[in-house]
């Protein structure tokens, strides 16, 4: 317990909570700095705070937001406020819970590991004081922090996560004031959501369905939401009450867009025999007209800065104009064969034909005065349009897969082109010449967007990039979610991005530059890398005198640990391979594939010594065990089997599991084991009897990987969800977690069981220390 733990101990709640809640600001409103900052970089008043039930982090965060209140500010005098140096201590703290808000909202005891895993590289003397008290502060549990830096730190990309929805984040909408953010979810609500604080400030429930798209009016006081309840549903974003449903569509509405005075919103519909655009009043919430004409799906709808005119696209291959003063459609950029038809739907006479797209229309912007059109299709093109003829300009082609997403620079100068060929397009849009190709990316490019000074691209894949607009080149890699990224939105100042990911989380990013480097934590310098492979490398094994490894992609490859070359490759497998063990002895190893089957190799010959034959779907893991010539398996076809390395033969199989088994290991002693599985559970086996003893529940997602402590009385295992969890064998209840940023694919554990060393799927590698209990 530390000074101020033992001091409030002896007083009463109303003093506690008077003393937690509001002695640092009475502090620095009376001028007394020095006290403010002292209160605010001890470690003891942090994690009280943080624990307490009436506070909490988010409250603690506030304290430090008070160096930020001009109210405050402007009644000091210049010798009462906090120095630069002190400030700059302080938005490190307030900026490192800020990142660590979401998980200690949730478990408030991984305190000392987030201060830990994103403050020990900074050398301010309050910091390490705090991290030195972290660790010596007293703990029923053990608790996992860990010995390097390798969380996210403050003053990098990653501002926050916002959590509290429930399932997949479709979209996310900012308003004008960049102040608040509204996200639509599978969960059949929509969050608003304070930027500033990272808190949810409403959530929007009355949906009966996924929610769609949202949209919000330009004085950010109204948001229209779409919903596969076939309605949509107009919000008071003061109040967070809904104002009015809007009914009419007879199928799932998938896309809305709001004129600029607010008043007028624009919606899509897509069934199977009617695909329709709806234009709604919405100060009375009627519905003005239905807009249609379209042959296939309706894949985006915009309207101009004038508010006069919506252009739709769609995989009927065409893009419509319609009039939004009179519903009608005025001109219709036609490729349904192979045309465009221009129409004047007065006189009902065909002005003009236009060649056009050949594909379907996946998106479409318009300059900001309202002149040209840009369209992307699975034609591979782009296209730009005169919107006030209705005639083609030019079509920019380069892309060699469908173009997804397009977006125009704050200028009307540039286009950005976002394809399934993996790569974005730069396109000077007055001549129709590509500027830059940007690659970096290894899938599918879904979306992209511009900042508000047109100096930086954002585009969205299985991870987001910074691009450079002015060089073409990949400023930074924003990793951290761990589903796929569908949309992402960038704050009117151009300092933040919102991302919405299936991982139901959307996540707070700057937009200001920063490396990371990859350092030996020892040394500080890089020992090896190791290249040959072609393919994703699945797993690594080394032998038990240290000097040599396996790795497994497609193939196998040998390496020597002491001068970094690569031995041999072992080639035999029909698919890809996803685990390995080398043998006590180092002579042999066994891997697992993708093709159903296993195969013991001989490291010295590289040759396969025997198949093992006898899953029926892909085999995940494999461990063997210690005091005789036996592997056991785990497999997609949810058992695990014990093999006879000698013969090569199945000896049993064991059932149990609901779903794929990722992960097996084997205790010291060679009498349990502990499989991992995609049905989120732990099971204990006792290979003796080939029984089950007891199942390990606690993972909200896959697990992933599993390890045994040295005394065979822990586990360790990790999982998509995020988390690393230490399991007591015996009891089969959790002792600690520890949770990083993005799912954890990989664990292992040192000989002393007292450091484990996990790989996230961003790529991070995590040093833990366990101590404490």
């Amino acid at each position: 317990m530390g000074g101020i733990a033992a001091k409030l101990a002896s007083k009463s709640a109303e003093f506690q909570n008077l003393f937690l809640g509001q002695f640092p600001e009475q502090q620095l409103k009376v001028g007394n700095s020095k006290k403010y900052y002292e209160i605010l970089t001890d470690f003891d008043f942090i994690s009280l705070k943080i624990q307490y039930p009436q506070f909490g982090v988010e409250t603690l965060i506030r304290d430090y937001y008070l160096i930020d209140d001009p109210e405050i500010l402007d009644r000091l005098e210049e010798d009462e406020k906090v120095d630069y140096g002190q400030v700059k201590t302080l938005k490190l703290i307030e900026r490192t819970l800020q990142l660590s808000a979401h998980i200690l909202n949730q478990d408030p005891n991984q305190l000392v590991g987030q201060l830990w895993g994103r403050l020990q590289s900074f050398p301010e003397p309050e910091i390490q004081k705090i991290l030195a008290d972290a660790v010596q502060s007293k703990s029923e549990n053990p608790r996992f922090y860990p010995i390097t830096a390798t969380l996210t730190t403050p003053g990098g990309n990653l501002l926050r996560t916002l959590t509290g929805h429930k399932a997949s984040v479709n979209v996310v909408a900012i308003t004008s004031d960049g102040q608040t953010a509204v996200s639509a979810s599978d969960d059949n609500t929509l969050k608003v959501w304070d930027l500033w604080t990272g808190g949810e400030i409403f959530s929007l429930t009355g949906h009966q369905a996924s929610v769609n798209a949202v949209a919000i009016t330009s004085d950010g006081q109204t948001a229209v939401s779409a919903s596969d309840d076939n309605t949509l549903k107009l919000w008071d974003l003061q109040t967070g009450k809904e104002i009015s449903t809007l009914r009419g569509h007879k199928d799932s509405v998938n896309a809305v867009a709001i004129a600029p005075d607010g008043k007028t919103a624009v919606s899509v519909s897509n069934s199977v025999e009617l695909w329709t655009l709806k234009l709604w009043d919405l100060e009375t919430g009627k519905e003005i007209s239905t807009l249609r004409g379209h042959k296939n799906l309706v894949n985006a709808v915009v309207i101009t800065p004038d508010g006069q005119t919506a252009v739709s696209a769609s995989s009927d291959n065409t893009l419509k104009l319609w009039n939004l003063q009179t519903g009608r459609d005025f001109s219709c950029l036609n490729s349904y064969l192979k045309l465009l038809k221009l129409w004047d739907l007065e006189t009902k006479r065909e002005i003009s034909t236009l060649k056009g797209h050949k594909e379907s229309v996946n998106a479409v912007v318009i300059t900001p005065d309202g002149q040209i059109a840009v369209s992307a299709s699975s034609d591979n093109t782009l296209k730009l349009w005169n919107l006030p003829t209705g005639r083609e300009i030019s079509t920019l082609t380069g892309h060699n897969d469908s173009v997804n997403a397009v977006a125009i620079t704050p200028d009307g100068q540039k286009v950005v082109s976002a394809s399934d060929d993996n790569t974005l397009k730069v396109w000077n849009l007055r001549t129709g010449r590509e500027i830059f190709t940007l690659r970096g990316h290894n899938n599918s490019v879904n979306a992209v967007a511009i900042t508000p000074d047109g100096q930086t691209i954002i585009s969205v894949s299985n991870n987001l990039k910074l691009w450079s607009l002015k060089t073409g080149k990949e400023i930074s890699t924003l990793t951290g979610h761990n589903n796929s990224i569908n949309s992402v939105a960038i704050t009117p100042d151009g300092q933040t991005a919102v991302s919405a990911s299936s991982d139901n989380t959307l996540k707070l990013w700057t937009l200001k530059l920063w490396t990371l480097k990859l350092w030996n934590v020892e040394t500080r310098r890089e020992t090896f890398t190791l290249r040959g492979h072609r393919g994703f490398v699945n797993a690594v094994a080394i032998s038990p005198d240290g000097k040599k490894a396996v790795s497994v992609s497609n193939n196998l490859k040998l390496w020597n640990l002491k001068t970094g070359w690569q031995i041999s490759t072992l080639t035999g497998h029909k698919d890809s391979i996803n685990a390995v063990a080398i043998t006590p002895d180092g002579q042999k190893a066994v891997s697992a594939s993708s093709d159903t089957n296993l195969k013991l190799w001989d490291l010295e010959t590289g040759k396969a010594i025997s198949t093992l034959r006898g899953h029926t779907d892909s085999v995940n893991a494999v461990a063997i065990i210690p005091d005789r010539p036996t592997a056991v398996s785990g497999s997609t076809d949810t058992t695990l089997k014990l093999w006879d390395l000698q013969t090569g033969k199945a000896i049993s199989t064991l059932s149990g599991h609901k779903d794929s088994v990722t992960a097996v290991a084997i205790t010291p002693d060679g009498k349990k084991a502990v499989s991992g599985s995609a049905d989120t559970t732990l099971k204990l086996w006792d290979l003796q009897t080939e029984k089950a003893i007891s199942t390990l529940s606690g993972h909200k997602d896959s697990v992933t990987a599993v390890a045994i402590t040295p005394d065979g009385q822990k586990a360790v295992s990790s999982s998509t969800d995020t988390t690393l969890k230490l399991w007591d064998l015996e009891t089969g209840k959790v002792i600690s977690t520890f949770t990083g940023e993005s799912s954890i694919y990989c664990c292992t554990v040192s000989p002393d069981g007292l450091t484990f060393l996990i790989g996230e799927h961003s790529g991070r590698v995590h040093f833990l220390h366990l101590e404490g209990g």
